[in-house]
């Protein structure tokens, strides 16, 4: 206590200037229009700056909670729509929780397996369209092979004039792959829809795949060379819809006897 006070005596005089500082730029600050304006400005923008701060952590935590929320709402809505179609499909939501994007032969992983009825060959999408095809099934996990995968072969259509072609990936780029099969007596540009064409029981048809950014005819060649943007960007992909085609076994059934 006595050290306190030997303190407060040792600088009562700037103590004493500090206090009466402080009072002469209230005075100003009350009886002065522009300071005071200033300085409730300079408040109220802090007060909007730390209720703009509160509000972005808040819209981040439940960020996750929002987007899972509408990828279950989407495989909902997913549902009700199949109901109107021969593929009789039905869709799950899933996490991606794992996933390559840079190498030759890309995988990724979901967070739903054998305990959510998933079972190998499943097609999986987005909301923008075609993901890839379940490879691998766990108890909880499952293997997505996507098209970024140079393994990976997807049956196409345009959705212009429902010709089929068979979509590849070269390993680059993987925002773009390739469209072979196309004979150059087909009428392509540009701008062209790739969808599915309904021949894989993976997909439903009509699921969009991409758009034609280049095509190529060779003098000689038989076939374009074609180049598609995919509709799905893997370098944010999140969260995707599995889908469940009731009529597989039945299909498959009937596959298996012309082996």
């Amino acid at each position: 206590m006595q050290t306190l006070l030997k303190i407060l005596a040792r600088y009562s005089n700037f103590l004493v200037f500090l206090f009466l500082e402080v009072v002469a730029f209230l005075l100003i600050a009350y009886y002065n229009p522009y300071p005071r304006s200033s300085m409730l400005s300079t408040a109220n923008r802090l007060v909007a700056w730390e209720y703009e701060t509160a509000d972005e952590i808040g819209s981040y935590i439940t960020l996750r909670q929002v987007n899972a929320h509408l990828a279950e709402e989407n495989a909902r809505l997913r549902n009700l729509l199949a109901g109107d179609s021969s593929f009789n499909a039905v869709y799950h939501s899933a996490k991606v929780v794992q996933m390559t994007n840079d190498k030759q032969r890309n995988y990724l992983t979901v967070n739903r397996g054998a305990r959510d009825s998933v079972y190998h060959g499943m097609g999986v999408r987005n909301a923008d369209g075609v993901v890839g095809i379940i490879r691998t099934v766990g108890e909880h996990y499952s293997i997505v092979q996507p098209l970024i995968n140079t393994a990976s072969r997807l049956s196409c259509r345009f959705a212009k004039n429902d010709y089929i072609g068979t979509l590849e990936w070269d390993g680059k780029n993987n925002r773009y792959a390739r469209l072979a099969d196309i004979a150059t007596h087909v009428e392509v540009a540009v701008g062209d829809t790739i969808v599915t064409s309904g021949l894989s029981p993976a997909f439903p048809e009509g699921i969009p795949v991409g758009v034609i950014t280049d095509c190529k005819r060779n003098p000689g060649d038989s076939y374009y060379t074609i180049q598609v943007q995919l509709s799905t960007d893997y370098n944010r992909l999140k969260y995707v819809e599995l889908i469940s085609n009731n009529n597989r076994s039945e299909i498959e059934e009937l596959n298996h006897g012309l082996d």
